[in-house]
């Protein structure tokens, strides 16, 4: 996948660019849906796909007090839509001034540089200033700007609709079997390992710490199986996020004990799938209570290690 953090005229180099618009912040299911219709155009047109988006999420410019929490990060975000098959992957910095280019201008950006023969967006998409383009106005303005839009439904899981807002509800209420489903690869968390107090070690059970930044949608206070990806490794493990209320508690953060490892991470930079919530995080009467828990918790992780890295997908369907 090409990708590219400035628009770049392209136009000329690829003929029959089929373009996805959205934010795709935590590419779900149906985001996915979205880029999987972009690939079969181009494919039907022997073109090439292509997301458009952006690196951050527009209200954090235009409303900072406003601006959600992200969840994923750019790096996970660009991973999964080069997983999906996309060809150029256009994830490009929203600013004050694009925010100020009215719906009309940024379809004629979209023309001048790329020429879209396709352009294929979710039904709730808007875009230009104030959000004032939506889906219909793209379909009324197609054929002056010399391209077909195409407009998907809505994707529903239980009768309501998989989006970006309700994922993080799940995520702050701990439904993590059903975040993973609306979101296909497992939530990730990515930071910097750092010194702790080395009481896992003590015990038989060494930990990775890893602070928690706010601006991200976390996870309740728990114990969780996961893996954990560094150096082109991927290693099972179980983790807790929380203060260890046991020690008489520290900040909280990410401790990740990883299986069969006896490395050190000080300094690297890691990243956390979230497999499977195991229980919730206890005080317990001493440490030989919970090293027992803790070997429960590998021994019910286990089911979680074995399942696939990517759990499906979803058809597109259109309006």
């Amino acid at each position: 996948m090409l990708r590219f953090s400035k628009i770049k005229h392209l136009a000329d180099s690829y003929k029959g660019i089929v373009m996805a618009l959205g934010t795709f912040d935590g590419v779900h299911i149906g985001h996915q849906s979205i880029l999987q219709r972009a690939r079969e155009l181009a494919a039907n047109i022997n073109g090439v796909s292509m997301a458009f988006t952006f690196q951050e999420h527009p209200l954090s410019v235009i409303f900072p007090d406003r601006a959600p929490k992200m969840i994923r990060n750019t790096a996970s975000k660009e991973a999964i839509i080069e997983r999906l098959g996309v060809d150029i992957l256009m994830n490009v910095p929203f600013t004050k001034n694009f925010a100020a280019i009215s719906a009309t201008g940024f379809l004629k950006l979209l023309q001048e540089n790329f020429s879209p023969a396709y352009v294929v967006v979710g039904a709730n998409y808007t875009f230009g200033f104030q959000g004032s383009g939506d889906s219909v106005f793209l379909q009324q303005m197609g054929e002056e700007f010399g391209f077909v839009s195409r407009i998907g439904t809505s994707v529903l899981r239980d009768g309501k609709m998989v989006s970006s807002t309700r994922i993080r509800a799940l995520i702050a209420e701990g439904q993590l079997d059903l975040v993973n489903q609306y979101l296909k690869w497992p939530l990730d968390y990515t930071g910097i390992v750092t010194c702790g107090e080395q009481r896992g070690r003590k015990i038989g059970f060494p930990t990775a710490n890893i602070s928690l930044d706010d601006s991200y949608a976390l996870l309740p206070n728990g114990v969780y199986a996961v893996r954990v990806h560094f150096d082109d490794i991927v290693h099972p493990g179980i983790a807790n996020i929380g203060s260890n209320p046991t020690f008489d508690g520290v900040e909280r953060r990410l401790e990740v004990h990883l299986m069969k490892f006896d490395g050190n991470l000080y300094g690297k930079k890691v990243r956390v799938d979230f497999l499977g919530r195991l229980r919730n995080e206890e005080k317990f009467s001493g440490v030989d209570a919970l090293v027992a828990q803790i070997h429960r918790d590998i021994e019910q992780a286990q089911h979680f290690w074995d399942m696939p890295v990517y759990l499906g997908g979803v058809p597109y369907v259109e309006k």
